[in-house]
């Protein structure tokens, strides 16, 4: 028994600090698209005017991206080698959790016993709601109109009220997503 205790500990450590997994993140790419020729950048305002939602959001998405972009060495122009553009998605996830410990007592109570486990179905349902955003973002090359790479971060979104952690929150979605560009494609040929 003092085994168990002692394993249970630290493996609910690594499943909490496991379940606070920021952004999940997945990339695909092009093979045939020559990614060292790629140096300038602008927005793709037709599909980023298709995003749906807040333009202050957008905003706040298109900062993060050019923060991240300028720190890979591109420069924003008027006649760019790719063009960049974002589409979201949300879901809202259901969460019921069943706190039922059985039977009429629990595990071994006695009806002289008033504590935990007292009574049928103790504990009770219990629903929560989350909302799971997924963005992503597609470069394309300007010249062929093709899509070259496209990244997707998957976290959970919260209603964030405090601006600076909305922020903050965009910014690592952005960057966990761009950390995937460019592919290593001299591993992947």
């Amino acid at each position: 028994m003092k085994k168990i205790k002692f394993l249970a500990v630290p493996l609910l450590v690594v499943l909490f600090f496991s379940s606070c997994s920021s952004v999940q993140v997945l990339s695909d790419y092009d093979r045939e698209a020559d990614f060292n020729t790629y140096k300038s950048y602008a927005f793709y305002k037709t599909g980023i005017d298709k995003a749906q939602i807040s333009d202050l959001d957008k905003k706040r998405i298109l900062r993060a991206i050019e923060n991240e972009m300028s720190k890979r060495g591109f420069v924003k122009s008027q006649n760019p080698d790719i063009l960049v553009s974002i589409f979201t998605k949300e879901k809202e996830q259901v969460d019921i959790y069943n706190n039922y410990w059985g039977g009429a007592f629990g595990w071994g109570w006695s009806p002289y016993y008033w504590g935990a486990g007292w009574g049928p179905g103790w504990g009770g349902n219990n629903v929560s709601t989350r909302t799971e955003g997924s963005l992503y973002i597609d470069l394309i090359d300007s010249n062929t109109k093709e899509l070259v790479w496209q990244g997707k971060g998957v976290g959970n979104l919260g209603n964030i009220a405090n601006i600076e952690k909305k922020e903050a929150r965009i910014r690592e979605f952005v960057a966990e997503i761009l950390m995937q560009y460019p592919p290593n494609t001299v591993a992947a040929r």
